[in-house]
């Protein structure tokens, strides 16, 4: 009878634990609304206050009118920048891994290549992105190019030093047991770098959204990069803040989709700060 009343004890004090953790988190996210909301407003009261022209500084009001406006096609313009966005970080998360897991499985091939791959990722992408558009002409296939060439490099980096971190006892007990490579990465190396994996993704995150602008900013035809230098010679600088809004949304949906994925196969106690 002792041990039932005090396993529902510890059943109520967990109960009550997670009801706790999830009353904060949502004092936390209405926190981070409200600053938002604040920082709109007071966006909008300066705007009013000081009287400033619309070529200077719009009001939040001027630059949602202009998703009603025609010549912009947001949201065509919007798809063809998420598309490299997504497209370029896709490929950056996989090309990377698969570079990590060569790496951690072959040290000549890792003194060889990994070297210059540190001294290529030195080089600035604003700079190498005219030599792509000259290589692979222009359009969405080179935006993603340049979007994986800017998010590739901190996955790979993070992912690798994951792998080296597995405890080598755990490596020779497959191998005792005549596991394969795949089954040692699979089931111990893949869960033990994960937590490295995320942190690289979301520093890639941040990146892929200025990969994409720097391929369009160069030259292209469609995209969001592409309408703020199409609106720039007219001073049409509500548009221009409309564009900075759906890049900012687009980059907030790839970073809170990596959130996503790492609440999801992650416990809490591994996830990085």
């Amino acid at each position: 009878m002792t041990s039932l009343v005090e396993e529902d004890a510890r059943s109520a004090g967990a109960a009550a634990e997670v009801k706790a953790e999830r009353a904060a988190a949502r004092r936390r996210q209405a926190v981070v609304v409200a600053v938002h909301l604040g920082a709109i407003a007071l966006w909008e009261l300066t705007v009013r206050l000081a009287d400033l022209p619309a070529f200077i500084l719009p009001s939040p009001a001027a630059v949602l009118a202009t998703l009603g406006g025609e010549g912009y096609d947001w949201l065509g313009n919007t798809a063809v920048t998420a598309a490299e966005i997504f497209g370029g970080y896709a490929l950056s998360v996989v090309v990377g891994v698969a570079l990590a897991l060569a790496f951690s499985w072959s040290k000549p091939l890792t003194l060889l290549v990994f070297p210059l791959l540190v001294t290529l990722n030195m080089i600035p992408k604003v700079a190498l992105g005219p030599l792509v558009i000259v290589w692979f002409s222009y359009g969405i296939g080179t935006n993603i190019l340049i979007t994986f060439l800017l998010c590739f490099f901190p996955i790979l980096l993070t992912t690798a030093r994951g792998l080296k971190e597995v405890e080598p006892d755990l490596l020779d007990l497959v191998r005792s047991l005549k596991g394969s490579r795949w089954q040692a990465f699979r089931y111990i190396q893949l869960p033990g770098a994960l937590p490295y994996l995320f942190s690289g993704m979301k520093v890639a995150a941040i990146l892929a959204v200025a990969g994409a602008v720097v391929g369009e900013f160069i030259a292209s035809e469609r995209g969001l990069g592409y309408l703020m230098i199409q609106v720039q010679a007219s001073l049409d600088t509500p548009a221009m803040f409309m564009a900075v809004v759906m890049l900012t949304l687009l980059g907030l949906a790839l970073y809170l989709a990596v959130l996503a994925a790492e609440h999801l196969f992650l416990p809490k106690d591994a996830r990085m700060k």
